[in-house]
């Protein structure tokens, strides 16, 4: 019974999405903290630091995954 082959993972594609979420999250974070404090007593504090952390989440996995692929990179055999 044959299994079938590993399914490769993209590391540069998931990096450049991680990237993009990560640098939507950090801006509409910032826009919503700013409204937030504006208007005290609100949610938009609470909802725009979730997005921070958010954001900085997603900018460590795209690095995480920068890594994944440069390591990738190295190993891989010279032809």
């Amino acid at each position: 019974m044959d299994s079938p082959p590993p399914i490769r993972v993209n590391w540069r594609m998931n990096a450049m999405m991680a990237r993009f979420v990560g640098v939507v999250a950090i801006a509409s974070g910032f826009v919503m903290g700013i409204y937030g404090l504006e208007d005290q007593g609100s949610r938009w504090l609470q909802t725009a630091l979730g997005l921070l952390v958010t954001g900085m989440l997603a900018q460590g996995y795209a690095l995480y995954c920068s890594i994944k692929r440069m390591q990738e990179l190295h190993d891989r055999p010279k032809p």
